[in-house]
């Protein structure tokens, strides 16, 4: 057993040992004694709320105790949801779940994300007058259920004391989540659509709405009011094309419920515990939540960043990748929740985390498991700080040659350039992402085409052949070279186009070996940035063809050994279809074009106009 799994299991059995029942063995019994109680909010449109309360020989007991809220817009009545509010229950909680405005049993029109804050401050303070609660309000849930908790805090409801925020709580909807520096996420795009086909029992729109049909307008976009499967319910068709064509960083960024960055000093002061995985799409905006608030607040404020996809806080893998049996907490859903709970609403006196913990990946040896995935191992590393103390940024500077060195480039002229068509995009191959399958999958995977990718054809190449890719890679490592924190790509770049994108992605590169004869090229993060987005998100500013420009490719923050033998690498290219949507190079306004023309995009990487990557790199213990 490793290391770094004893540890982990020691900290979890100290967790555990706070005078919790045995397994099996809970203080109270459970009965749901409130089914669709409808809770009127301030504009009298009513929510449905069930409640479950902790019982002793079959009747709810009337001692005040700290009630548990999670909102959720996925059906209030969904298997887990219950199996969880009945556990902290039987924990000697008061537990609320409660349907959005417009969702299953509540009342309301639904808009995504609007509203939601409002609507929990109403909640939060109508359950805190409930005579068998003692007023205390925590509250739980994962991804929009996690996004919720965030924009009641903004409010600072006086009854809210802590909460746990996973895989949610959105910083900033303009780069990351909706848009990203410019470029729309497709996966808003595939949500509304999976949301619709579940929720109608038409075989018509059903149909309309298959993944045969969602692959189509994939490649048929931008989509247009009134021509596209979502038309069958304006809501949901209204509020993405909003999100496709308002581009600018302005007021409706800004709003409460698609952004914190612009709260975060009037954020309720209580104690928080942000969680995400380095193939979240929350991931970066997790890591800036942490870094502002526990700068901004005196509560506790932690964070934990495993290995993960989105809601993958049990899984041991990612893709194609496993990490090993200590990156899942098992007792993810139930046992671990409570413990902060029971620290933040009951004064039990056990400390549930580090301030931070993050899990490395990287450490294993590549071997092909019995599920075919590649073993590339990790550990936890706990911190007081992100990024970490040790934390040395290192410049990894582009050459001529295809190299990747920490040499910066001598040559007076120097530059690769390509032709970025948009009708033949590169295709996404795993990432940081949600709400996409079974379209296309986040998480790690060799860089190759295959049947399962979302456009790819035979014979299936790797994508570093692409034409319209430019790959950059150190030689082989002469030693393990740790990578944990924030990365930026800095390009100096031009364009035969007045507007286009440009992508990067940071690969770790395995040699080949017995299981994998060809190696395996490991996505570890990437970013985009839309240029005419690239001196500030509030106003375009398109460019003048042929002149050079500095633009910032922010991918997600990571954790990752490279290990000796391996390539780090940075793939650089102007599309990720269809993680995001395809710059059509026109200038036109965003989301409303209806052509598209080839643009021939330059990398410069000389003396003068040098390109890196910036690499936080930290001593290998």
């Amino acid at each position: 057993m490793s290391a770094a799994r004893i540890h982990l299991m020691a900290l979890f059995a100290l967790l555990l040992a706070d005078d919790l029942p045995a397994q099996g063995e809970y203080p109270y019994g459970v009965q749901k004694t409130s089914s669709n109680l409808m809770l009127p909010m301030r504009d009298g449109v009513r929510l449905a709320t069930d409640i479950y309360r902790p019982t002793r020989i079959g009747a709810p007991i009337d001692d005040p105790l700290p009630i548990l809220l999670q909102r959720t817009p996925y059906d209030k009545t969904g298997a887990r949801l219950v199996e969880s509010a009945e556990f902290f229950a039987q924990n000697g909680y008061v537990v609320v779940v409660q349907d959005h405005r417009g969702r299953y049993s509540s009342e309301g029109e639904f808009t995504k994300y609007i509203g939601e804050g409002q609507d929990g401050f109403d909640a939060i303070e109508l359950l805190a007058a409930l005579p068998y609660g003692n007023g205390d309000v925590g509250m739980w849930g994962t991804s929009y259920a996690a996004h919720v908790q965030a924009n009641a805090a903004k409010l600072r409801p006086p009854a809210l004391k802590t909460m746990v925020i996973n895989m949610g709580g959105m910083s900033n909807g303009w780069d990351h989540k909706v848009r990203n520096h410019g470029a729309f996420e497709i996966q808003q795009l595939t949500w509304a659509f999976r949301q619709l086909a579940a929720e109608t029992d038409d075989p018509v729109i059903r149909k309309m709405l298959d993944i045969d049909s969602i692959n189509h307008w994939l490649t048929a976009m931008p989509i247009r009011k009134g021509l596209n499967p979502l038309s069958v319910s304006p809501n949901f068709e209204d509020y993405i094309l909003e999100m496709m064509t308002h581009a600018d960083y302005d007021d409706y960024w800004k709003h409460l419920d698609v952004n914190w960055v612009e709260y975060y000093d009037q954020t309720a002061d209580i104690p928080m515990l942000l969680i995400s995985g380095w193939y979240d799409s929350y991931a970066g905006g997790t890591v800036q939540n942490y870094n502002e608030l526990s700068r901004r607040l005196d509560a506790d404020v932690r964070l934990i960043m495993g290995p993960w996809t989105h809601s993958g806080n049990t899984r041991s893998y990612a893709g194609d990748v496993e990490f090993g049996p200590d990156a899942a907490i098992d007792d993810f859903h139930n046992d671990f929740h409570l413990r902060w709970f029971d620290r933040y609403l009951k004064g039990s006196t056990v400390d549930p985390t580090a301030a931070v913990l993050v899990f490395v990946m990287g450490t294993g040896d590549g071997h092909k498991d019995g599920a075919g995935r590649l073993f590339h191992g990790g550990y936890w590393r706990e911190s007081d700080t992100w990024p970490l103390a040790d934390t040395e940024f290192l410049r990894y500077y582009l050459h001529a040659d295809g190299s990747l060195q920490t040499e910066s480039p001598s040559e007076r002229s120097a530059s690769s350039t390509y032709t970025f068509d948009p009708e033949e995009p590169v295709q996404t191959i795993g990432g940081s992402f949600s709400s996409t399958s079974p379209v296309f999958e986040p998480g790690a995977y060799d860089q190759r085409e295959s049947d399962a990718v979302f456009g790819a054809t035979l014979p299936f190449l790797p994508l570093k052949s692409r034409d319209d890719v430019l790959v950059f890679q150190t030689l082989p490592l002469e030693s393990d070279v740790t990578v944990i924190g924030p990365v930026t790509v800095k390009l100096h770049v031009s364009s035969t186009a007045t507007d286009t994108d440009f992508t990067a992605k940071l690969v770790d590169v395995y040699p080949p070996s017995a299981d994998f004869p060809t190696g395996f090229e490991m996505n570890i993060t990437d970013g985009i940035i839309r240029t005419r987005y690239r001196e500030q998100p509030d106003r375009q500013n398109l460019m003048t063809p042929g002149e050079i420009y500095e633009i910032d490719v922010t991918p997600f923050p990571t954790a990752n050994v490279f290990k000796k033998g391996h390539r780090i690498r940075i793939d650089i290219s102007s599309s990720n279809f269809p993680r995001f949507d395809v710059n059509p190079n026109t200038g036109e306004p965003l989301g409303l074009n209806r052509r598209s023309i080839s643009a021939d995009n330059t990398v410069h990487h000389d003396a003068v106009n040098s390109s890196y990557i910036l690499l936080p790199v930290v001593p290998t213990p």
